[in-house]
């Protein structure tokens, strides 16, 4: 067991092992959490709240969660005098799952986000965002019913992995010299320069962690999303080396586009999944006109920033937003959204995001029983119309509730 500086360890629980890749999950798990910056510790009690509550609805006392709270953001700087102190990461890399709210990075921190320090820190190389409709939540669109997908997004490549230099600094000049006098480029002298990078080994692993959740999850197609047809050598590297997986590796379960009009006349064979791809603007246009084509998209980093938020707005918004980082055998849970500072403390944000995302969490212990609850309680409680302010204002007859009185209603109707 290592050793912590500041974290007071539970006297109960146990830790969850790992054999094979495979989680080994106790009764008593010992879970850390961090609360968060901003409205974090506004929405993280009536999250443990659910989740304790659906968990011993379903397991009667026999399972339970032994909280452990861990530090990062502003709570860590008053503790540690730094943001992401090592306790932390310790403390997640030996208990394998954790939940987090929202982490503002403050500046002269040293790190660009606190959020993708810990993503590539500890290797959480999938982000899981998935966005589906809850019947009763107020959305602009006709049918937002028909929205049920999940986005993988590559959590630590791309743009995001911050290799980049100002305008006008001797290393951007530089380099703008070596690219235009070596490879001649013509890049003008007053440019920041950035570095865009993507591997093999990591589009590898994120296809086959998106594949291998269609496989889990009964969804029977994935999608390449990419802007290959500009950026040749990275995304459509992507796209290639995605295609080159499912081919070495899943060979017997997936089938590509050609083959299935070629040898299927276009109707999927039951056991199988279909590979597709598709250029990243037109994905925009198709994920609201013809959202039924996507049940798995795996995409570069970027590109999954940008459509999970957008894909949310088309089921009620970031409020209702879930997200999961995860690794070969680590996981940590998020909401999508971020500190919202100006409602910070004031007790009446939804914490529906933070709550989902806790439910994708029972999931991957396998406590599925308990997060099916917890799905029927929230469905239940919006179905009341008694909801935080972001969706009683966009429904009539509604009752507005506070941050805990949801989370206490959504207790009441498990």
């Amino acid at each position: 067991m290592p050793t912590f500086v500041k974290i007071q360890l539970p006297s109960n629980g146990e830790t969850i092992a790992v054999h094979d890749g495979e989680l080994q999950v106790p009764a008593r798990p010992i879970i850390p959490f961090i609360a968060g910056d901003g409205i974090g510790r506004d929405i993280m009690p009536p999250t443990r709240q659910v989740l304790d509550a659906a968990i011993e609805k379903a397991y009667q006392g026999r399972r339970a969660i032994e909280w452990l709270e861990v530090y990062a953001g502003a709570k860590a700087q008053e503790l540690y005098g730094e943001v992401l102190p090592e306790d932390t990461f310790k403390a997640i890399r030996r208990f394998t799952v954790a939940l987090k709210g929202p982490l503002k990075t403050p500046i002269g921190s040293g790190f660009r986000s606190l959020n993708v320090a810990l993503r590539q820190t500890l290797d959480l190389y999938a982000c899981i965002r998935p966005v589906r409709y809850l019947p009763g939540v107020p959305s602009p669109l006709k049918h937002p019913e028909r929205v049920n997908f999940v986005i993988v997004r590559e959590n630590t490549e791309d743009v995001y992995a911050g290799i980049e230099w100002e305008r006008g600094t001797p290393e951007a000049q530089k380099l703008i010299s070596l690219l235009n006098n070596e490879f001649g480029t013509h890049i003008r002298s007053d440019s920041g320069i950035g570095i865009k990078p993507i591997s093999e080994t990591g589009s590898k692993r994120l296809v086959r962690k998106a594949i291998q959740y269609a496989l889990d999850h009964g969804r029977r197609r994935v999608t390449l999303m990419h802007k290959g047809n500009i950026m040749k050598y990275t995304e459509g590297a992507f796209r290639k080396w995605g295609y080159d997986l499912a081919a070495e590796e899943f060979s017997d379960r997936v089938i590509s586009e050609d083959t299935l009009w070629d040898q299927y006349d276009g109707k999927l064979p039951d056991g199988k999944i279909l590979l597709n791809d598709r250029i990243a603007d037109i994905t925009f246009q198709h994920v609201l006109l013809r959202p039924t084509e996507f049940e798995v998209i795996a995409t570069p980093n970027l590109n999954g920033d940008y459509l999970s938020d957008a894909c949310a707005a088309q089921v009620g918004g970031l409020g209702v937003a879930p997200g999961a980082n995860i690794g070969d055998s680590m996981g940590l849970f998020e909401p999508t959204h971020g500190t919202a500072p100006s409602h910070a403390g004031k007790n009446e944000v939804n914490p529906m995001a933070l709550i989902l995302s806790g439910v994708m969490m029972l999931d991957y212990l396998g406590w599925g029983e308990a997060g099916e609850l917890i799905q029927q309680a929230l469905a239940k409680t919006i179905g009341q119309k008694r909801v935080t302010y972001d969706l009683a204002r966009q429904m009539e007859g509604a009752t507005k509730l506070s941050t805990s009185e949801f989370g206490e209603a959504v207790s009441e109707n498990l």
